[in-house]
């Protein structure tokens, strides 16, 4: 399913994501648990994602790190 949501990225990126997701399948979980937990609270999806992202920004940015 997020190869498909993934698609229109370089190849590079989409391995560098995937590799990201596989090696830290916890706290994708507890994203994405908070991102459902907004949305069921009547937030859009897309603002729930950006809040839940911006609140865990320096955990994703040093999992994305290459």
């Amino acid at each position: 399913m997020m190869k498909k949501q993934l698609k229109n990225l370089p190849p590079k990126e989409q391995d560098r994501i995937m590799n990201a997701v596989e090696s830290n399948p916890d706290f994708f979980i507890m994203i994405s648990k908070e991102i459902k937990e907004k949305m069921n609270g009547g937030m859009g999806q897309m603002e729930a994602s950006m809040m839940v992202m911006r609140k865990h920004q320096a955990e994703l940015q040093k999992i994305m790190m290459p």
